[in-house]
């Protein structure tokens, strides 16, 4: 107990409708919890908090709808000054446009950028991301179906910028980097390990840092080399690994090629394969679906970027039925361009039930588990967060389904996947402290990512496209709450 705080929780919620998301609990209870000054969740009971049970804090969620936080299990969060750019582009023509600018960027630049897209996220509902950082490689296409990345190692600079802004954003997180695409494995290795370090000192003391990850670039490696490079660093560091995998319609033959690299590596074997979340997975054949099952390997998948980016729709309920881990993704903020989970769950639903012309080949429920406890399982840290069960986190949202009202409540969880958006969104909470209202973020310097943002990225769209972008004067609204920004 801190000195001069009264004894009890830190804070108690109760009242509302809970959507825990928990494999020992009701898909929906009226109950009530509370948090420890640990800020994870110590008890967890349906119907009325006891008479007696005092807390120095008491939120009355009365009518609402109370969830974890979403989790995305595949975002960039640096892209998030980039909305709107190569608009009608297939994967390789709308990467090789979305980040030119981003490509002439410093640290501190990278530092503004993550911090917007974490702060962006947050004010979604998204609580923990796992985030595919910039790392200052090149990338060179050839062909809507042929790229690759230059051979060199990434900045540290860059990654550390990165981090820093999440942190000072309030976003949990798990912080992915790409390899360095050199010719000489152990410098490569070397680099990392180093990088790592770095990582580990700069987020000590901060339980918004959930660990570290291998962004793999097999999709883009001329040869099997990347593979065995990605499969050394996962076993030398404990590393889990995202690659983005059979994502492009383009050149699908030569893509399938990658996956046995993959597995002559070991990477589809053993502790290696539980530590593998493939990223997309789209083209994926039926004997690439049976084999990931069979390696305990996860998918992470981007509903809403992959429609913007006409690649296609996974193969969701194959994937289920093979006994593939699964997760949701809200990904780039440049081809998801409005970060909304709920719209990501119902583009999901709505692709897979129209794909497979069957209202069962994806329910609301395990719609729901996919952006929450899921997609935790699927990045490594469903202990941490992902559903509201005592010793995770008390990452949660605030979801009021009567402004604006969405009629009877007649299935909670029916409700919340298919009829709330980010209307519906009161509050988000991490951690057990509120940090968004409504459309506000409420630390105080959050207003100062906008005008970093805007001005960071004018300056470099004048430097590579030799002029600014058509923008429209930030203003502070009215109605903004004292303290609050967007």
């Amino acid at each position: 107990m801190i000195p001069g705080q009264p004894p009890g929780p830190a804070l108690l919620v109760h009242g509302g409708t809970l959507l825990p998301c928990s494999p020992d609990l009701p898909s929906a209870v009226r109950g009530w919890f509370t948090v420890g000054a640990d800020g994870r969740i110590d008890r967890l009971e349906a119907g009325d908090p006891p008479p007696g049970l005092r807390a120095r804090e008491r939120l009355d969620a009365t009518g609402m709808l109370v969830a974890p936080g979403f989790v995305s299990s595949h975002s960039h969060l640096f892209t998030s000054a980039g909305r709107g750019l190569a608009h009608d582009a297939s994967l390789y023509r709308w990467i090789d446009e979305s980040v030119r600018h981003v490509r002439a960027a410093d640290a501190e630049d990278l530092y503004w950028f993550a911090r917007h897209g974490a702060q962006d996220v947050l004010l979604a509902g998204v609580t923990t991301a796992y985030d595919h950082c910039f790392s200052g490689l090149g990338f060179r296409r050839t062909g809507d179906g042929e790229a690759a990345y230059v051979e060199e190692l990434p900045d540290p600079a860059l990654h550390l910028a990165q981090l820093r802004g999440k942190l000072d954003a309030g976003l949990r997180h798990v912080q992915s980097t790409m390899l360095g695409q050199t010719p000489d494995p152990e410098d490569t290795l070397t680099h990392l390990g180093e990088q790592l370090e770095l990582t580990r000192a700069a987020a000590a003391g901060s339980d918004l840092h959930l660990g570290s990850s291998v962004s793999g670039s097999v999709q883009w490696a001329a040869g099997p080399a990347t593979a065995e490079l990605e499969a050394e660093a996962m076993r030398r560091y404990g590393l889990s690994n995202q690659p983005h995998l059979l994502e492009t319609p383009h050149a699908i033959e030569e893509q399938r090629v990658k996956w046995s690299w993959y597995r002559d590596a070991g990477v589809l074997s053993g502790d290696l394969a539980a530590r593998l979340v493939l990223g997309h997975f789209i083209h994926a054949d039926d004997a690439m679906v049976a084999e990931a099952g069979e390696a305990g390997a996860a998918v992470s998948w981007q509903p809403m970027s992959n429609g913007r980016l006409a690649s296609g729709v996974t193969r969701i309920p194959e994937l289920r039925a093979a006994g593939v881990r699964l997760g949701m993704g809200v990904d780039d903020q440049s081809c998801t361009d409005v970060v909304d989970p709920f719209s990501n769950l119902r583009t999901g639903l709505a692709l897979v039930r129209a794909t497979y012309r069957d209202p069962a080949a994806l329910g609301v429920e395990e719609a729901l588990l996919l952006h929450t406890r899921g997609a935790a399982d699927a990045i490594g840290v469903a202990d941490d967060v992902g559903s509201l069960t005592p010793g995770r986190f008390a990452d949660f949202l605030l979801v009021d389904p009567r402004h604006p009202d969405t009629g009877p409540v007649w299935d909670p969880v029916a409700t919340y996947v298919l009829a709330c958006s980010l209307r519906n969104l009161a509050g988000v909470w991490v951690g057990g402290r509120q940090v968004a209202s409504g459309t506000f973020l409420l630390a105080e310097d959050a207003a100062e990512a906008s005008r970093e943002v805007h001005s960071r990225m004018a300056r470099l769209a004048a430097r590579v496209d030799g002029h600014v972008p058509f923008d429209v004067p930030l203003t502070r609204r009215s109605r903004q709450p004292e303290g609050a920004a967007r």
